[in-house]
């Protein structure tokens, strides 16, 4: 009988939180290079563009409606997917098959997405709104106003604006982040290589970023656009019409910012959820 420690439900939202606070301007970067409708501007271009226009604090613009993303999208989808996993798995020595927490992690990710998309809503426009002309900027005093507003001035529905795309975005990343870092720490711990430590980690949070950043950029890129429209869009369909009309690198935009973004992100939310459970998490006999 051995003692270890798992997860409190709401270790991912927060560790996703401070992963954030770290990463902000990158995606607030990446958010600036998706709506572009021309390539004007490259990753460095904009970094300066911003930094010129605004000042240095516009790259932390939206921050309190990215944290409050974090606290719906990623404390939704973390908490479904490492409870329902330790619960299963809580009566077996062996761990979850790979494609069980795929499934696992399609379906929180989904649902998480389905909840953070009012909040992701918010985080776009918030974002974005330093390239708008002066008159048509909304001008959100932070995440909580923003969802007044949108609310109030242009509906309920209009919360959930892209909520096909954020839900299937959610199912996506989260199968390329949760279910890929655990079969990646896994395989490298199965080697007896490495030990249970911040650079096992640090490498399986690495490949997840990689896997998380390839599945899901072009949802990324139509969510974007359709969070941050003015109308322009009927819909999902149109939208995907419209952008391949630029290309089918148009798809693609910013991935090097999404990856830079993500894959740091991954890393940082894993090792603070790490070592949040190491040091508070609740002990069970396994």
């Amino acid at each position: 009988m051995t003692e270890k420690r798992v997860s409190r439900w709401y270790f991912g939202g927060l560790a996703s939180c401070g992963a954030a606070c770290c990463t902000h301007p990158l995606d607030l970067i990446k958010v600036h290079l998706q709506t572009q409708q021309e390539v004007k501007s490259r990753m460095t271009g904009m970094v300066i563009h911003v930094v010129r226009s605004d000042g240095v604090l516009a790259l932390y613009n939206g921050l309190s409606a990215s944290l409050c993303r974090q606290m719906t999208y990623s404390l939704t989808r973390f908490a479904i997917y490492e409870t329902v996993r330790d619960f299963i798995s809580s009566g077996s020595q062996a761990p979850l098959p790979f494609y069980q927490k795929v499934l696992l992690g399609a379906f929180g990710g989904f649902t998480g997405g389905l909840i953070g998309t009012p909040a992701d809503l918010v985080n776009v426009r918030m974002q974005n709104d330093m390239k708008l002309p002066a008159h048509l900027r909304r001008n959100y005093a932070h995440a909580l106003d923003g969802l007044y507003r949108v609310w109030h001035e242009e509906g309920l529905r209009r919360l959930f604006s892209g909520a096909t795309m954020a839900s299937s975005r959610g199912a996506l990343v989260t199968v390329g982040q949760l279910s890929c870092y655990d079969q990646a720490k896994q395989v490298v711990l199965s080697t007896g290589i490495l030990s249970d430590n911040i650079f096992t980690h640090f490498l399986a949070s690495f490949i997840a970023g990689g896997c998380a950043t390839f599945l899901c950029q072009p949802l990324d890129v139509m969510k974007t656009r359709l969070m941050n429209s003015k109308g322009e869009y009927r819909g999902v369909t149109h939208c995907l019409v419209e952008t391949a009309k630029l290309g089918p690198l148009a798809f693609y935009k910013g991935l090097v910012p999404a990856g830079i973004r993500l894959v740091p992100h991954t890393v940082l939310t894993f090792i603070f959820l790490e070592q949040l459970r190491k040091n508070f998490g609740m002990k069970v006999i396994a």
